[in-house]
């Protein structure tokens, strides 16, 4: 598991990219990397395109996000995710919540 963040450098892009699993383990890296981003109307990207495995307690992960750039009044999209992954999202009903970009 292994988490980054990227900030554009007009600061108004946060992409976070997730590799390998997506689980409970990752919750308190997951939310240091967006925690302190506070920019009102930015965007919040996070990239799923290396996540091999994600659990629920990473759907609820992304949800606090959600909740945190929806305060913001920012945009947040789900970039890319692999086709176990997008079925995961796809159950769990998030296309309806949030942005997902295959």
């Amino acid at each position: 598991m292994s988490i980054n963040k990227v900030i554009s450098n007009d600061n108004r892009q946060l992409i976070i990219t997730i590799e390998d699993s997506f689980d409970f383990s990752s919750h308190q890296q997951f939310r240091n990397a967006y925690s302190e981003y506070n920019i009102v109307g930015g965007k919040v990207v996070v990239d799923l395109s290396k996540t091999t495995y994600m659990d629920s307690s990473a759907l609820g992960m992304l949800l606090l996000l959600k909740d945190h750039v929806e305060a913001l009044t920012g945009k947040l999209i789900i970039f890319k995710p692999n086709a176990t992954v997008l079925k995961i999202l796809e159950i769990a009903q998030f296309h309806r919540l949030m942005n997902i970009e295959p």
